[in-house]
């Protein structure tokens, strides 16, 4: 039971630092939510200017 223990928490221990595939996916969700951002606030920000541009008419 403790060699296999020892084998596990070895194996464990191998994996040093985050992958490429990781980065990949931190790097994808960073975009979706970069991308939802801009679009809601796109929205909120072009109703504002439409509102100030037909108050100055």
């Amino acid at each position: 039971m403790l060699a296999l223990w020892t084998k596990v928490t070895l194996w464990l221990k191998e994996e040093k630092g985050a992958s490429m595939v990781e980065y990949a996916l931190l790097v994808v969700l960073i975009a979706i939510v970069a991308l939802v951002a801009v679009s809601l606030a796109g929205d909120a920000v072009s109703e504002t200017f439409s509102e100030i541009g037909s108050s100055l008419d």
